[in-house]
């Protein structure tokens, strides 16, 4: 799919940012993310109205007024001057269908997921036509649905410590992405699959955790045959360490909470972590995986309510546990790390910017290793996952028998 820029403008805010809140010193948790972007696109149909997003994006601007100043690196802070958000405008070849092939390799030089210099906007936004189809980005995951209040960021419980990014290997390798779809269908052969565990008697399982529960194995297996020089038996020798890690919304579930629309990475991670023999029974379990994986949410869940009245335990939660797993993931020949996130609650397609409502919703590159985005489908029933692995593991999760029996 070929995107051309036509026209690039700085939308700044439709009211000025107030002198006391010039300067916003961002948080150690912002500190500590690699710099990547995560872009969501929006499909229409051909000949919907003309989108300009110029207007809202000005009005919504003063709620998120740090997006509109320009980074201080070495200062560790935002100078919230009103500059402006950065607008494209963009032409876009796209095919008939609204779902077109699986995005492009993430290591390609001109990856979007490339952060932008530390004096270019913060935010860039993407809206486009196409033919006969045209997408938009759409607004960070953490936007509000509306201005009404303001939502910034806030620092002043874990404020900056002028620490580096954490190491989490983004941009080392080869990324390629692959778009799975698990209708209802799908997910009911799940749901039945799981019910055989007698400690999920009574429960039913969320689309995400039969979902996740699935491709991990499906990751697992793919990982124990490329190790096994291609054979698709499991061995414990063969088999690495495990840490499976699923990221949990903060937001509403502290104590007190953390407003709904807030900015800033308010994530903390639940995880399984699996030893050699126990992964090797991961990989041909579904019933257990499945439970422990809920079980793990669960707690995460739980402990939110621990974070900002347990100040250690709060760090730990957001900051410390990520130092933990980017160290892990990095032992590449003795340790897997499988990152998770639940995306399917965005309400995507309820968005309408006044072009109506987006027939289908995509991600770009992302260029993380071993990495899996859950979206809603249009129907609401289903889940759309997208998988980014390393370009030689792919090769073997592609082939995997489960997978392509459940989704025949």
């Amino acid at each position: 799919m070929k995107v051309e820029v036509q026209s690039r403008h700085l939308v700044k805010p439709a009211t000025a940012t107030p002198s006391h809140l010039r300067r916003y010193k961002i948080s150690m948790i912002d500190d500590l993310n690699p710099p990547m972007h995560v872009i969501r696109i929006l499909y229409y149909p051909p000949h919907s109205p003309t989108l300009n997003l110029q207007p809202p994006l000005s009005q919504i601007l003063p709620s998120f007024y740090p997006l509109a100043g320009r980074y201080l690196k070495p200062l560790h802070a935002v100078d919230c001057n009103d500059a402006g958000a950065l607008y494209s405008s963009t032409h876009t070849s796209a095919p008939s269908s609204p779902t077109p092939p699986s995005p492009p390799p993430a290591s390609t030089p001109s990856s979007p997921s490339t952060s932008p210099p530390p004096t270019a906007p913060t935010t860039p936004c993407w809206p486009s036509r196409s033919t006969p189809s045209s997408a938009a980005a759409s607004p960070s995951p953490s936007a509000p649905r509306t201005g009404s209040s303001t939502h910034a960021p806030s620092p002043s419980l874990f404020p900056s410590e002028s620490a580096a990014p954490l190491d989490f290997g983004v941009g080392e390798r080869r990324i390629v992405g692959k778009r799975i779809v698990f209708d209802k269908k799908a997910i009911s052969t799940l749901r039945a699959r799981a019910n055989s565990d007698p400690g999920l008697e009574g429960v039913t399982l969320s689309r995400v955790v039969v979902v996740s529960a699935a491709l991990t194995q499906a990751l697992l297996r793919a990982d124990e045959a490329r190790h096994a020089g291609g054979s698709t038996m499991l061995h414990t020798q063969t088999a690495r360490a495990t840490l499976i890690a699923h990221a949990i919304n903060v937001r509403e579930r502290t104590v007190p909470p953390v407003p709904k629309h807030a900015c800033g990475t308010w994530v903390s991670i639940s995880h399984v972590e699996l030893g050699a023999a126990e992964r090797r029974e991961a990989a041909r379990d579904f019933p257990k995986l499945a439970r422990e994986m809920r079980e793990a949410t669960v707690r995460g869940i739980k402990d939110c309510a621990r974070i900002l009245s347990e100040k250690e335990f709060g760090r730990w939660a957001l900051v410390d546990s990520y130092a933990e797993i980017a160290e892990k993931g990095l032992i590449r020949e003795g340790y897997k790390v499988i990152y998770e996130t639940d995306w399917s609650k965005f309400g995507d397609y309820e968005l309408d910017f006044g072009c109506g409502k987006a027939i289908w919703v995509s991600l770009a590159d992302v260029p993380l290793e071993d990495l899996m985005i859950l979206m809603n489908t249009r129907e609401n029933d289903g889940i759309e996952a997208w998988v980014y692995l390393d370009e030689s593991d792919m090769a073997y999760f592609e082939k995997d028998q489960h997978i392509q029996m459940l989704l025949a």
